[in-house]
């Protein structure tokens, strides 16, 4: 979902509740979650500034059911929120929204966290945002809550829901940081004439741009089968049922020293419906088969470990430990 609203009607005609929502997310040290909205896509609210995370009410939601959606919908995170204020968002033509803004309290590392859309998450504290191209009603939001909570963010609720991923790594008893591992899930899609589906990343793309890849996705509060059957049909149109997946390779990655190692789970598919789409152009050029023996050029180096690796009936890789 767009993580402010994407057309022009001033207010929902159903309610006077505010149609958008939104959330600030703050950590201990009063730095505070931002988005970076991309600047290419049509009819969006506020492109190339600095935003947080949220969207529009669906259906009957409320704003904080929309809200809790949304933020697990963008970042993969179950934060307790309150709300906090209400302010107006302009859009493209002139349209004008109303969206309630959410208050939550989160510690964990901006960088791991998946970003379906937009460029990227970043922390910073108040001041830096005054050398950022801002998204102006949140530097409202933040002035507000500066000028109320100066110091942090809000007390982390004791009742809070089970921990989001991802979550800051835990300490061990000698207080090095335990590395929990971010995990991938790889669709090995093979025709009768062996050829295999791969898809050309989008030049933009933050990890591997214009490099040829499986179809993927990170696992999120899911399982590891519902997460690949979900991001075969959103980013290419297959339906896949669950029986008619078998793992077939699992690549442990560390693509840098002091990184967070990464599990990669590769399933073939033995029955699927559909032909590949273009679903998500923002994401991936185009999809094509190739002879597992002739990959094309680039191939992320990963993948091209696990497809030899189960070419040569191997269950198990990994890269970059050495």
């Amino acid at each position: 979902m767009s993580t402010t609203p994407t057309d022009t009607t001033p207010t929902d005609t159903m309610s006077d509740e505010p149609r958008g929502t939104a959330a600030l997310l703050v950590n201990a040290r009063g730095q505070y979650l931002l988005h970076l909205r991309d600047a290419n896509k049509p009819h969006i609210y506020d492109p190339g500034t600095w935003s947080i995370p949220g969207g529009d009410r669906e259906g009957e939601e409320s704003s904080q059911q929309a809200v809790e959606r949304e933020l697990r919908e963008e970042t993969g995170l179950f934060v307790p929120l309150e709300p906090l204020t209400v302010v107006d968002a302009h859009g493209p033509g002139g349209g004008r929204s109303r969206i309630r803004v959410f208050l939550g309290s989160w510690d964990g590392d901006a960088d791991a966290l998946p970003c379906p859309e937009g460029i990227m998450f970043r922390w910073f504290d108040a001041a830096t945002t005054a050398w950022l191209t801002m998204c102006p009603w949140t530097s409202e939001v933040i002035a507000l809550h500066q000028a109320n909570a100066p110091a942090a963010g809000p007390a982390p609720t004791p009742a809070a829901v089970p921990a989001p991923r991802p979550v800051t790594p835990p300490e061990t008893a000698g207080g090095s940081p335990v590395r929990l591992n971010v995990l991938g899930v790889h669709l090995y899609l093979q025709r009768e004439d062996g050829r295999i589906l791969l898809g050309l990343r989008h030049p933009d793309a933050l990890f591997a741009p214009r490099t040829w890849h499986f179809l993927a996705g990170h696992c999120e509060q899911e399982s590891v089968l519902a997460c690949l059957i979900r991001e075969a049909r959103e980013e290419a149109g297959l339906t896949i049922a669950p029986e008619d997946l078998d793992l077939v390779h699992t690549v442990h990655v560390l693509h840098a020293a002091g990184g967070r190692p990464r599990l990669q789970l590769v399933f073939r598919a033995r029955a699927w419906t559909g032909s590949p789409e273009l679903r998500e152009p923002d994401k991936c050029l185009e999809w094509d088969w190739f002879d597992p023996e002739r990959l094309p050029e680039p191939v992320v180096p990963y993948a091209r470990t696990a497809i030899e690796g189960i070419g040569r009936g191997r269950a198990y890789s990994e890269t970059g430990w050495a």
